[in-house]
């Protein structure tokens, strides 16, 4: 920070960021124009939208943090 293009402030006054994980979303193999990476993390209320993110409730979050392992794969449908 600061980033010409766009950049995302991680510390925030909302819980949204509370819990990440990168998912590896034009990360390791990048292609201009299919944006940045993209994050799992925690919903707003009423599930508002997200910049292109998935998001889900801190209950379902940590149900999904206890089962993953190193090397685990998420795969977004």
């Amino acid at each position: 920070m600061p980033y010409p293009k766009s950049a995302e402030t991680m510390w925030r006054a909302d819980p949204l960021y509370d819990v990440v994980v990168i998912l590896d979303w034009n990360l390791t193999r990048r292609s201009q124009g299919r944006g940045s990476a993209i994050f799992f993390h925690l919903a707003r209320p009423g599930f508002l939208p997200t910049e292109g993110c998935v998001a889900i409730r801190l209950g379902d979050m940590r149900k999904i943090l206890q089962r993953l392992r190193r090397g685990a794969a998420i795969e977004v449908r």
